[in-house]
């Protein structure tokens, strides 16, 4: 069975082109250099299912024509992962429901205090976001698919990490714990963080990204929250085949049955 992963946004917390900043014209006319705030979409036989809830939700999704949505993961609670989530209240007000909710107990006490809007009780016809946060065990199916599910060092926080059959998506990282390591080989496509050129607290960056790459060995790597240190173009161009940069609208084709055995 297939089913499919959408990188909504490639981009790091300050999206690229980032304010302020003055860039080449070549640089600005390369839509790949155009990088919305981090979150991916799988697409399951059954639903859809939200990857972080970035602050250009609502215009991903309308890029994507992407009209429902069965769930929400939340990888970590940073601003560029959930300042979008206001825009689940379309899908409460579709459904007439509040949308499930899965993150770690940690990050769903940082939802409620930075949407405590969203829990109060209002009169009819006042509608706002409702999320229904649930603690997200180490494996999972929505929309049809089984996600595995791992945590990993982003700085001094942990990041979830999830696998669907041979893809793989860890973004914001700064270590992977050794315990996690078997998760993420034999895989077919992995998206991985590679923040910016120089060394980075709390991210991969590209050296250590590419180290990581080529010791997991997935057939394809892409590289995401990218910053504007990459020109996309300029970057490829010199990466070996099997490493590549993510850029927004990136489709990948996922298969998540079991791999046939052997005769």
């Amino acid at each position: 069975m297939k089913s499919s992963a959408i990188i909504l946004g490639s981009g790091t917390s300050n999206g690229v082109p980032t304010l302020g900043k003055d860039y080449p014209e070549s640089f600005l006319a390369d839509p790949k250099n155009h990088r919305t705030r981090p979150s991916c979409l799988i697409q399951g036989p059954t639903g859809n299912i939200l990857v972080d809830c970035a602050p250009e939700m609502r215009l991903q999704l309308l890029r994507e024509g992407i009209k429902d949505i069965e769930a929400v993961i939340i990888t970590h609670t940073h601003a560029d992962h959930i300042m979008g989530m206001d825009d689940v209240r379309a899908f409460c007000l579709k459904y007439q429901t509040s949308i499930p909710v899965y993150t770690s107990p940690q990050y769903q006490e940082d939802i409620r205090r930075v949407f405590s809007y969203a829990f109060r009780d209002y009169p009819p016809g006042i509608w706002v976001p409702r999320l229904d946060l649930i603690d997200i065990p180490d494996q999972i199916t929505l929309g049809g698919v089984t996600f595995q599910t791992f945590w990993v060092e982003h700085g001094p926080i942990p990041c979830l990490a999830f696998r669907i059959g041979d893809f793989a998506y860890v973004t914001d990282v700064s270590h992977i714990p050794e315990s996690v390591w078997p998760n993420l080989t034999g895989l077919k496509t992995l998206v991985l963080d590679a923040v910016r050129l120089a060394p980075h607290p709390n991210h991969f960056h590209f050296e250590k990204s590419l180290q990581v790459a080529r010791e997991l060995a997935a057939e394809t790597t892409f590289f995401t929250h990218l910053s504007d240190d990459y020109d996309h173009s300029l970057t490829e161009s010199s990466l070996p085949p099997n490493i590549r940069l993510a850029y927004d609208g990136l489709k990948i084709e996922i298969n998540h049955e079991p791999p046939a055995e052997k005769t």
